[in-house]
């Protein structure tokens, strides 16, 4: 999600490959489940504001506007775009209104949401990954539950894209890595994922990063497991440098967007339970 997708997949399968998901990647079935026992980083969310020891807000493009085509402006702080209470994160897309006092670094941005990241705080080269969450469904809305890496350009240094969605698709979620060929272009291995009732109800979105692997799942269910043994440029591994988590709630552009923002459906929340890793 961090820079220009280039992700076609369609709806009405359990697993969906894209065209260039051939290297490395298999279907699974398998079961798959977080370690018992305690996490070693948590975001339970039980408290009234956003633990700033764990989360920063991210606006550094939003002057010059974000990738992808996105359409929002995120926030710098807590408010109409982020509260944390009763044990819940809520990001929430909004329209601005008419004669808002716009920020000084507004991008004549329609929308506003907002996008937090572990990024300079905690990161992560293995490990489980567990995040249970409500998206929302409306045309335009692009949650995502993601991870870039702490040093490194895209797409050479890679992008683990552990949940996307899309409002339009309501029952089908996205899970990708990205990286770049031997010759730097960009290439992308992904699957889809058919998820009864996916913004009616919480789900636990998961992913197994491994020494050679990393496996994507929902529910305690894995839909697809990479081999990430010699994915990068000239088979130099990406995928065992530390990564930062990035939760968020874009709204339109490139991908999300193709069919238009349904602007009465709004505002529309993405709704984090909580996030939990084991390393």
């Amino acid at each position: 999600m961090g820079a220009r997708r280039y992700l076609a997949v369609a709806a009405g399968a359990v697993l969906i490959m894209t065209p260039e998901a051939a290297f490395g990647a298999e279907p699974t079935k398998e079961l798959m489940s977080p370690p018992q026992r305690r996490p070693d980083w948590s975001d339970e969310f039980t408290g009234h504001h956003l633990d700033r020891a764990h989360w920063r807000f991210e606006t550094d493009r939003n002057a010059a506007g974000w990738y992808n085509g996105e359409a929002q402006y995120y926030a710098a702080d807590e408010g109409a775009n982020l509260s944390v209470d009763k044990g819940f994160l809520t990001i929430r897309a909004t329209r601005f209104p008419p004669g808002t006092a716009y920020p000084k670094d507004w991008g004549a941005q329609r929308y506003a949401s907002a996008r937090i990241s572990t990024k300079t705080l905690m990161a992560w080269s293995k490990g489980y990954f567990e995040v249970r969450a409500k998206v929302p469904c409306a045309r335009g809305m692009w949650p995502a539950i993601w991870m870039l890496p702490v040093r490194g350009a895209w797409p050479a240094a890679g992008e683990i894209d552990i949940m996307e969605q899309l409002g339009r698709e309501h029952d089908l979620i996205h899970s990708t890595l990205h990286y770049a060929a031997d010759d730097g272009k960009h290439v992308s291995t992904s699957a889809s994922a058919n998820v009864a009732s996916v913004c009616g109800g919480f789900h636990r979105y998961q992913m197994r990063w491994e020494d050679k692997a990393i496996t994507f799942g929902v529910d305690d269910r894995a839909f697809q497991r990479i081999d990430t043994s010699g994915i990068g440029p000239k088979g130099q591994p990406v995928f065992g440098a530390p990564f930062y988590i990035i939760l968020n709630l874009a709204v339109g552009g490139d991908w999300a967007g193709t069919q238009g923002i349904d602007d009465a459906a709004l505002p529309q929340t993405f709704s984090i339970d909580y996030v939990r890793i084991w390393k």
